[in-house]
């Protein structure tokens, strides 16, 4: 029996329920909070990498018109303030524009830009502590990754499980904050639960959808948590009940998932960094790709052709874009990934933005392929290999493989290097000078010394 359930008979989703309720700043390891830390600082940087951005100006515009125009909960890419809830919405935004915030291999769903943005608002709302911030993100990776690894494979497929999963993410950290039971918050996911939504089929005309689950997540989660304050109930089995989440949205749903190793594995700290500004399955080929051309001193004009061996969630996911029209859409295209990292050693912002219809990039783009991998489709999503097949013009043939893409926790960002790419993303949006940025990420590493969770960013005049 695990040690968050109160019997041997309880469900599932009380003891997720329970877990996500009970915890406490000691309970969590020392380099878990360590590892949160991280996590936070880096979420930073992809929140203010979305100022300017179309998708997000407008999330932005109309959360603003919406909710007061002053309040306790920052909005960094106006530098205004509103309430958590719209808050909370406009930062989820901004902060998955870049493709810069962080992953969990195993659940495939991104945890900071559905955590960090409720919290940070909710936080400032009540006047928290900076431990009691870090505290309550924990709770939401915890339980946002568990539902993704419970929802299966089969669930990514068709749904975007940051959007789904992230939901309950935001509620369980919310609701953390708010001091709920372990009743209230069993109530918190169901509400969340039955609110959960976001469809792939945006990838095949370059809508704008990616940033609206993000922010519908983050709101529709912090709301579920107000509402289970004030009493209000919400399904008591969301997740794994008859007409639940893993009925609709599932047919490998694994019930086990949700509360294996509760308190004692923890998922936050096996949480990924990007080093590529692009989605994370073009990362392990990417990477493959950079050690041929490393290893045999090769250059992009010597690329004849690329195959690229990945799992069927790659598939699913980049392979209805072929012919990107946009830079955010771009970013989902294998072949575009793997040309820009051939032509500049690393597919960041500023390549993607200057470079993705470049003639030399659009070339090579078309000579990538990616075929299924059993090895590969294997070990995802516990693991992420990279594997390449390069043909030069030449007609050469090399082999390329990494086991950790950087950014994994067995190859991860130093907190320099974590620091520098939070530098990096300001200067690309301009959404804060480099005195600005320096001084808030120096500050936002001494997060667990905070008395109080106040303002990160200066008001512009």
């Amino acid at each position: 029996m695990n040690a968050f359930s109160n019997s041997a008979t309880t469900s599932a989703t009380a003891t997720l329920a329970a877990f996500a309720a009970n915890l406490k700043t000691a309970d969590i390891p020392e380099h878990v909070l360590r590892k949160t830390e991280d996590l936070w600082v880096d979420w930073f940087g992809s929140a203010i990498a979305g100022h300017g951005s179309r998708p997000v100006e407008t999330l932005t515009r109309f959360a603003l018109s919406m909710g007061p125009a002053s309040g306790p909960s920052e909005v960094f890419t106006n530098r205004g303030t509103s309430s958590p809830y719209w808050a909370a919405m406009a930062n989820a935004a901004a902060s998955h524009l870049a493709e810069q915030d962080d992953v969990h291999n195993g659940s495939v769903f991104h945890p900071a830009t559905v955590v960090f943005p409720p919290v940070l608002a909710v936080a400032q709302a009540l006047g928290a502590t900076g431990a009691q911030l870090i505290t309550a993100a924990v709770v939401g990776y915890e339980v946002g990754i568990r539902v993704g690894e419970f929802l299966g494979r089969s669930h990514y497929k068709v749904f975007h499980t940051t959007g789904t999963a992230g939901t309950l993410a935001a509620a369980a950290a919310v609701g953390h904050l708010l001091g709920l039971n372990a009743t209230q918050m069993q109530h918190a996911l169901g509400s969340a639960g039955t609110q959960s939504a976001g469809l792939w089929e945006f990838l095949r005309t370059a809508a704008d959808s990616k940033q609206l689950h993000t922010a519908h997540a983050a709101g529709a989660g912090l709301m579920a948590a107000y509402l289970a304050k004030d009493n209000f109930t919400g399904a008591a089995q969301i997740l794994e009940g008859p007409q639940g989440m893993a009925a609709g949205m599932s047919s490998d749903a694994d019930v086990r998932k949700l509360t294996e190793g509760l308190g004692t594995r923890w998922a936050t700290a096996e949480t990924s960094f990007k080093y590529h500004a692009s989605c994370r399955h073009t990362h392990p080929a990417a990477d493959a790709l950079l050690k041929v051309m490393q290893d045999h001193e090769l250059k992009i004009a010597d690329l004849a052709r690329v195959v690229t061996h990945v799992h069927q969630g790659a598939i699913d996911v980049l392979g209805p874009v072929t012919n990107p029209s946009t830079v955010h859409q771009s970013k989902f295209s294998m072949g575009t990934v793997l040309a820009l990292v051939a032509r500049f050693k690393h597919a960041g912002l500023s390549e993607f933005d200057q470079h993705f219809k470049d003639d030399v990039t659009q070339a090579l783009r078309d000579k990538v392929e990616m075929v299924l991998d059993e090895e590969v489709d294997t070990a995802y999503p516990q693991r992420w290999i990279g594997k390449v097949t390069v043909h030069t013009t030449d007609g050469r043939v090399f082999k390329g493989r990494v086991d950790e893409p950087k950014g994994d926790p067995g190859n991860t960002l130093s907190r320099d290097e974590i620091t520098a790419k939070a530098m990096r993303l300001a200067a690309h949006s301009g959404g804060a000078a480099p005195d600005e940025m320096a001084a808030a990420v120096a500050q936002l590493w001494q997060v667990m010394q905070w008395p109080r969770v106040q303002r990160v960013l200066p008001t512009r005049a």
